[in-house]
């Protein structure tokens, strides 16, 4: 008897044990399911405002120009802001800095049609947006979380709506600059007084820069071959690469690839990652581009600036 009321109290235990774990899997799933019905249960408003607003991010900070003293003076940079959602209660987006892509989250002020917008702040570069829309223009200011982290605390914005499209046939204009600024390379020359016939030495800065090949080699079009690479420079190479990362909207960490790209009318960065993105022919041809890539040379000129 008493065998058997230890068993009946065992079993009881187990029973209420499991009860209460099988409750807990039940709350858990019911404050899952109830989660979610909240997010659903609040509707998206004004998706006419929705998509991505580029454009300038200006700021105050010091330059350390290669030849002269230090000085304060405006800098320029571009960056895009992307409205993905907006309810009664909060806007959602994401914003995207040489190559920097940081989300936001903030409220619509529906009767001022204005935005305040905060990044993480888990990032030294985040901070508040406040700007205000009118028609398909964004303009405000952005102020650094941590005014000691940054060179410019407090930046100006001025962007227009964009609608991102994926083009294949998008290409570099001959209009463009195509001057790597963002890499000289020092070297020794030599140089011969015409009148003491004296040769000296001095040491010259160039740039690198690419040739027209740029303008007629499509990646995302043209199947490439080893031919139609063997002569070209590395720049080139390089450019013809990344244009197809470009015409998918990446957002180019790199200074050299945003300059070349910032200067079209359609590249607009989206997305820190396009890999998925590519066509099995750009893939093809990437990875052909980088055999060659790191074997190639450069082409060094000098430039002003």
């Amino acid at each position: 008897m008493k065998n058997l009321k230890l068993f009946l109290t065992a079993s009881l235990l187990v029973s209420l044990a499991g009860c209460k774990k099988e409750a807990k899997t039940i709350d858990n799933k019911n404050d899952s399911l109830m989660v979610k019905k909240d997010s659903v249960a609040l509707p998206e408003i004004h998706k006419e405002y929705y998509g991505i607003y580029m454009g300038d991010f200006a700021g105050r900070e010091m330059i350390s120009p290669e030849i002269g003293e230090e000085y304060e003076g405006d800098v320029y940079k571009r960056i895009a802001l992307k409205i993905n959602r907006i309810t009664k209660d909060s806007v959602y987006g994401q914003s995207i800095v040489e190559g920097n892509q940081r989300p936001f989250r903030g409220v619509f002020n529906e009767a001022a049609k204005s935005f305040i917008l905060d990044e993480p702040g888990n990032d030294k570069t985040d901070g508040r947006f406040e700007v205000k829309l009118n028609n398909d223009s964004l303009t405000g200011t952005w102020n650094a979380f941590n005014k000691t982290a940054v060179k410019a605390p407090s930046k100006k914005l001025k962007l227009i709506k964009k609608e991102f499209v994926y083009n294949p046939n998008f290409m570099l204009s001959p209009d463009n600059d195509l001057i790597d600024w963002e890499n000289p390379k020092n070297f020794v020359e030599k140089y011969t007084d015409e009148e003491t016939g004296k040769t000296e030495t001095y040491t010259a800065s160039k740039n690198r820069i690419a040739s027209d090949a740029v303008f007629n080699i499509n990646a995302s079009k043209q199947k490439l071959t080893e031919k139609d690479l063997k002569n070209l420079r590395k720049l080139d190479m390089e450019i013809i690469k990344n244009s197809v990362f470009a015409r998918h909207g990446y957002s180019f960490k790199k200074a050299t690839y945003r300059n070349f790209f910032e200067q079209t009318d359609w590249y607009i960065p989206v997305s820190d990652n396009v890999d998925n993105d590519l066509s099995a022919l750009e893939k093809e041809n990437v990875a052909l581009l980088n055999r060659f890539i790191k074997y190639a040379e450069d082409k060094y000129d000098s430039f002003g600036r």
